[in-house]
């Protein structure tokens, strides 16, 4: 295990110092974004973006810290102009000036761990503070095998965990670095993790040619306290990043599972989901026990430049107190709202209209990346 400065010995994981990558529901300090200003991801329909991080910001300040990202100093009086006329600016939201070459934080960011079972975390939630040390786990960022400019993000990771106060360890597979997103894996906290064979096993995906299953298996466990893997297959249309799962499937609790369909069965998207329900209902978790699988349809199509782009409620991000769904002016938002407000009880449900922030190829899951309290 390869290191930055002060973290654990290079002879322990992660996972035998006690460590683990907690589910997205629970306990937040804060919730990690990065301003747009890359025109390029949103080509010809940059305008509304920035609204668009407007109305996540207001929420999300509201029940937890915001860690903002802006590339320099121009970035940042525009945000805090845009964010003060959208009433938005809030002093729960802190600057940071870092170059970036793009707003996925889902992806090239760090993964911070906690020490502890569920259940201490839960304890240490109640008392306010716990005395472990933070960890916080940087793979390798190569902009998903597919774009020159990522190298100011690829450095983002390390900037994170210094602000976190989390030790900053490098992930490592037989002596390499290993390249891996966060948008490709989602974990119920409890030891299982859930990921597809087209994004990490797939012979174009050019991430790690050197790992096998069982290398990722491995360094889930070792890396994450994930030791109990489940594989889907394919992702869904439009996805350039080469199926990940945060589009298809999201763990809701421990034992349960939401997951995409789609009814329509001359969609593109038909086949490939319905073969991962099926993967779904047949998997067991970490104890053994069969999963709650819940089916949500996918929205009716969403094109732009007759181009199919990745509109799924599975994209959704869980905070304190509320989750951000995205919507898209379809007729089946309404379900998809119905069924996460079933799901999370407890939150507030807040609807993001995504429809034209899905022509980045990417929305609410994949532009925030949590900090655990």
């Amino acid at each position: 295990m390869a290191r930055h400065k002060n973290s654990a010995s290079c002879t322990d994981t992660p996972a035998a110092l006690g460590y683990r990558m907690p589910a997205e529901w629970e306990p937040h300090a804060a919730t990690w974004l990065a301003w747009p200003h890359y025109h390029g991801d949103w080509p010809g329909k940059f305008d509304p973006i920035p609204w668009v991080y407007a109305e996540i910001i207001r929420p999300l300040a509201k029940h937890e810290r915001v860690e903002l990202i802006v590339n320099n100093a121009t970035t940042e009086r525009q945000a805090r102009r845009m964010l003060e006329r959208a009433d938005a600016l809030s002093s729960n939201i802190r600057f940071h000036r870092w170059p970036a070459n793009r707003v996925w934080l889902r992806d090239s960011g760090c993964l911070f761990l906690k020490r502890g079972t569920v259940a201490t975390a839960r304890h240490d939630s109640l008392k306010g503070n716990s005395s472990d040390p933070a960890l916080a786990i940087k793979f390798r960022f190569n902009a998903w095998a597919k774009y020159s400019n990522w190298r100011h993000d690829e450095k983002i990771g390390i900037q994170m965990a210094r602000v976190g106060n989390a030790s900053a360890v490098r992930a490592e597979a037989a002596g390499k670095p290993v390249v891996l997103e966060g948008g490709s894996i989602d974990v119920n906290g409890a030891g299982t993790i859930l990921t597809t064979e087209e994004c990490l096993l797939s012979k174009v995906q050019e991430r790690n040619p050197h790992m096998a299953r069982v290398h990722y298996e491995k360094l889930f466990a070792d890396y994450l306290g994930a030791p109990h893997t489940i594989w889907l297959g394919r992702g869904i249309v439009g996805d350039d990043t080469h199926g990940h799962v945060d589009d298809l499937s999201r763990f809701v609790a421990r034992g349960t599972v939401l997951t995409m369909v789609e009814p329509n069965s001359k969609d593109h998207n038909h086949a490939p989901l319905r073969a991962n329900l099926r993967r779904l209902q047949s998997a067991r978790d970490q104890d053994g026990k069969q999963l709650t699988v819940v089916e949500l349809p996918m929205p009716q199509p969403v094109a732009f430049e007759k181009r199919r782009l990745p509109a799924s409620y599975a994209n959704f991000y869980v905070a304190n107190g509320i989750v951000l769904a995205p919507v898209f002016n379809r007729p089946n938002d309404r379900i998809a709202l119905n069924t996460l407000a079933e799901l999370f009880p407890a939150r507030e449900i807040v609807p993001i209209y995504s429809g034209d922030f899905i022509w980045g190829l990417g929305a609410m899951h994949c532009m925030t990346q949590q900090q655990p309290a």
